[in-house]
C-alpha cells in the first residue's frame, strides 16, 4: 500500500519546444559535417552520434522516453554535450583541470551504496563500461570546477538580500496547520509496470515480497540510511528516485490517506522508521520531520538556509546560462542534426531512433 505519490518528473528540461533546441546555431550554416555521424561541431571539436547515444545510456533509463520522443531527447542531450563542450574548451584555456585521484573519489562516492555486482549488472544494461562512466565524469568535475572559480563568488546572497526576501515573502514562512515530511519505501507482492529503483528490484510474488521486507528490515536496524534504500529497492515509481521522499504533508491531506497508514505517521516519532502491511503490500515510512503551525521567523537556522539556498540556486542557474551564452560569442558552434530536423519538418525517416536496450 502506498502512502501517496507526487508529480512524476520527467527528464530534465525536456519539452515539446525542443525540436527546435540549437536552430538558431545552425541557421545560416550551411557547411556540410564531415561524417553522417557528426552531430554538432564546437570551436572545431566534433560530437558525434555515439557521443550522443552513449549520454542517453548514461542518463536516461533504458526503457525511457518512448520511440516517437527519442529525437526530441537526442536534441535535447546534444544540446547540453555542446554547452559541456564549450565550458571545457573555457577550462583548457585557463588550465582548469581535474587529478586521476579526484576522478576516482567522486567514482566511488557515486557508487558506494551500490554492491560491486549491481553496479557491473547495471553498466552491463546500459551498455556502459567503466572507463565511459570515468570520462563523463572527468568533463563534468572539471566543468563543476571552473564554474565554481569563475561564478562561486558572486551567487551567495547578502544578509540584507536574505532579510529583503523574508519580508516581501512573509506569509509563505505561515504554516497554516501541522505538517509532516515523510518518506515512504513500499514493496508489493506482485510485478509492478514499471520499476525505477536503482536496482530495477521487483518482489513478484508474495514470498518474494516477505522476503524482501525482512532484508530490508535487518538493514535499516543495522543503520542504513533509510533514503538509499528506497532508491535500491522501493516499487513506487513515483517517489523511488528521490529516495522516497514526499515532502511536508499538511494533516489536512494526511486524512486523505489509509486511516492504517495516516496511524502509522502520527504514532512514529520524528526520526524514526515505522511499518505497516496490508493487502499483501508493505510500506516504510519514515517521518523525517514535524512542523508545527505558526509563522517562521528569520531567526530560524532552518528559515534563513533556505532562504539562502534558494536564492543561491537561482543565482546559479542565471549566471550559468549567461556564462555559457556570452562563451558562445566567442567561438564557432554548428549544430547539424538541428539544422536536419528543422529541414525534415521534425522527421528524419533515414535515421534510426530505436531506444538503446530495447
Amino acid at each position: 500500500m502506498t502512502l501517496m505519490t507526487r508529480g512524476r518528473p520527467g527528464l530534465r528540461h525536456i519539452a515539446g519546444a525542443v525540436l527546435l533546441v540549437g536552430a538558431a546555431t545552425a541557421c545560416g550554416r550551411n557547411s556540410a559535417p564531415s561524417s553522417p555521424d557528426v552531430w554538432a561541431v564546437v570551436d572545431g571539436r566534433e560530437i558525434s552520434r555515439t557521443d550522443v547515444e552513449t549520454a542517453q545510456r548514461r542518463l536516461t533509463q533504458p526503457d525511457a522516453p518512448p520511440p516517437e520522443n527519442v529525437l526530441a531527447v537526442r536534441l535535447q542531450i546534444l544540446d547540453e554535450l555542446i554547452n559541456q563542450e564549450i565550458l571545457l574548451g573555457r577550462a583548457r584555456a585557463q588550465n582548469v583541470d581535474v587529478t586521476a585521484a579526484e576522478i576516482e573519489e567522486a567514482f566511488e562516492q557515486r557508487r558506494s551504496n551500490m554492491p560491486d555486482g549491481a553496479f557491473q549488472q547495471e553498466l552491463d544494461r546500459r551498455q556502459l563500461s567503466v572507463e565511459v562512466m570515468k570520462d563523463a565524469l572527468r568533463r563534468e568535475l572539471i566543468v563543476q570546477k571552473l564554474l565554481e572559480q569563475e561564478l562561486g563568488g558572486k551567487v551567495a546572497p547578502t544578509d540584507q538580500e536574505v532579510r529583503d526576501y523574508y519580508d516581501r515573502n512573509r506569509a509563505r514562512f505561515n504554516v497554516a496547520e501541522t505538517q509532516y515530511r515523510i518518506a515512504q519505501l513500499v514493496v508489493t507482492p506482485v510485478r509492478e509496470p514499471q520499476v525505477r529503483n536503482r536496482l530495477q528490484d521487483d518482489a513478484a510474488t508474495p514470498a518474494e515480497a516477505q522476503k524482501k521486507v525482512a532484508m530490508l528490515t535487518e538493514r535499516l536496524e543495522a543503520g542504513t540510511a533509510f533514503g538509499e534504500l528506497a532508491r535500491d529497492y522501493s516499487e513506487d515509481p513515483e517517489s523511488a528516485p528521490q529516495g522516497g521522499d514526499l515532502g511536508f504533508i499538511p494533516t489536512s491531506a494526511l486524512n486523505q490517506v489509509p486511516p492504517e497508514l495516516r496511524a502509522l505517521v502520527l504514532r512514529t516519532a520524528p526520526g524514526r522508521v515505522g511499518a505497516i502491511s496490508a493487502g499483501g503490500a508493505h510500506t516504510f515510512v519514515f517521518v523525517m520531520a514535524r512542523e508545527e503551525a505558526g509563522q517562521r521567523d528569520l531567526n530560524q537556522p532552518a528559515v534563513k538556509d533556505a532562504i539562502t539556498s534558494g536564492i543561491r540556486e537561482q543565482r546559479e542557474q542565471v549566471l550559468r546560462a549567461a556564462y555559457i551564452a556570452a562563451a558562445r560569442n566567442d567561438i564557432t558552434v554548428v549544430n547539424h542534426l538541428a539544422r536536419m530536423v528543422v529541414e525534415a519538418g521534425g522527421r528524419l525517416p533515414t535515421l534510426d531512433v530505436t531506444v538503446p536496450g530495447r
